[in-house]
């Protein structure tokens, strides 16, 4: 289990130094191109800026997007008390508690740290989860929270859309600079530099960056995943859960793609041709994953 958690981390550090190298790769061209690399450092400064909005931003968005309802313990003892308990065994801060009136079965986990996080389920996963089960998934979301996966990922996530806005505007402004120039004032070479790195930005936003936001987010759920039989010392709690979730499972009322990396369980269920894309890993391996585990304690 131990090595587990520290292949899933290795891994997620590689492929964010993947992600990055790009990034730069990308600016160290455009200030090439235009023969001004103080444009490539503004480049550099408005993704990081960006990166760094949705790292602060986050938390509010994503429980506004799914319709997520404050609760203190006396609206429900069991989810409380769940949380709680493993919040003390951890020796984590008590996070904020929501519960989304959805008869989907899920819940997420959001914050930049300990301090300022948040979980929730939904009406649907506590109707369907005993207390063993529920227990897994809270401690999975918490597990979550004690990796701070939630930042690794809403980064990763701030970063491809950065990329995206950036490459919007490159061909807008390639697409414009062809049109309203002529080749005597190099307008349309400009123009031209703009519309190709616009489209290489697309490249990395629209096919690179989800790929590599899937990939960093099947790693974080690996690793939750062992955090949880960590915690509970009862992996089996957390595999019969996985197991009701793919039995269970539905779209979400108000299921987001933009979110789905949050989520125990992908809220959107993506068809066959889009499972590369998929920001989480199979079932059926999650859970035989969490069988070998219960098998060493």
């Amino acid at each position: 289990m131990y090595s587990a958690i520290a292949a899933n981390k290795r891994n997620t550090i590689i492929i964010i130094g993947v992600f990055v190298a790009l990034l730069g790769g990308l600016a160290l061209w455009f200030g090439y191109a235009s023969g001004d690399y103080t444009s490539a450092g503004l480049i550099l400064l408005f993704i990081a800026g960006y990166a760094l909005f949705q790292y602060y931003a986050s938390s509010a968005i994503a429980v506004a997007m799914s319709g997520a309802v404050p609760i203190q313990k006396s609206d429900n003892p069991r989810l409380w008390n769940t949380v709680e308990n493993i919040a003390i065994r951890e020796g984590m801060p008590m996070p904020r508690v929501y519960i989304i009136p959805d008869p989907a079965p899920n819940a997420f986990a959001t914050g930049r740290d300990p301090k300022n996080a948040v979980v929730a389920a939904t009406s649907g996963l506590l109707e369907i989860m005993d207390d063993q089960e529920l227990e897994g998934v809270m401690a999975h979301e918490m597990g979550h929270v004690k990796n701070y996966d939630i930042r690794v990922t809403t980064i990763v996530f701030g970063l491809v859309s950065a990329v995206a806005i950036l490459a919007d505007l490159a061909l807008r402004i390639g697409y414009w600079a062809g049109r309203g120039s002529d080749n005597r004032n190099g307008g349309n070479q400009l123009g031209l530099i703009f519309l190709v790195i616009g489209l290489a930005g697309s490249l990395i936003a629209f096919l690179i960056g989800p790929l590599i936001t899937a990939a960093v987010s099947r790693q974080r759920e690996y690793l939750a995943d062992a955090s949880a039989a960590e915690s509970t010392r009862y992996p089996d709690g957390l595999a019969r859960a996985l197991e009701k979730l793919g039995q269970y499972g539905r779209p979400m009322r108000r299921a987001n793609a933009s979110m789905a990396h949050m989520y125990i369980a992908d809220p959107v269920k993506p068809g066959l041709v889009e499972r590369l894309f998929s920001s989480h890993p199979p079932i059926p391996k999650r859970v035989d994953r969490l069988r070998h585990m219960g098998s060493k304690f």
